[in-house]
Formats: C-alpha cells, sequence, structure tokens
C-alpha cells in the first residue's frame, strides 16, 4: 500500500514542478503522503496559482 501512495505523491509533484517535494510515513492505521512546496517560489506559485490542488484533478 505505501508504494501506491508514494507513486501518486511522485505523480503529483512531478506535475507541480522541481519546487516541490512528496514525504511519506507510515502511521498507526494507515500510509500517509503529502506534496509541499519546499523552496520559497515554490510557495508563492501556490498562492497565486493553487499549483497543488490543480495539480490533483
Amino acid at each position: 500500500m505505501k508504494e501506491i501512495v508514494e507513486k501518486m505523491a511522485v505523480e503529483i509533484k512531478n506535475r507541480c514542478g522541481s519546487d516541490y517535494d512528496q514525504n511519506s510515513y507510515v502511521g498507526k492505521n494507515r500510509v500517509n503522503a503529502m506534496v509541499f512546496a519546499s523552496t520559497f517560489k515554490g510557495v508563492r506559485d501556490n498562492k497565486k496559482n493553487n499549483t497543488l490542488l490543480k495539480a490533483l484533478k
């Protein structure tokens, strides 16, 4: 299951660009993955264009 979640997170990260990164971890009951802006440029881009939200579609 972790591989499936990581694969989805990487696909979303690749759609966003190089200013974004992804991370995943295993909790008690489930696997969690997140994609986030890793640079100031990415934060600004996400604020202005909703890049992360659009990458989910």
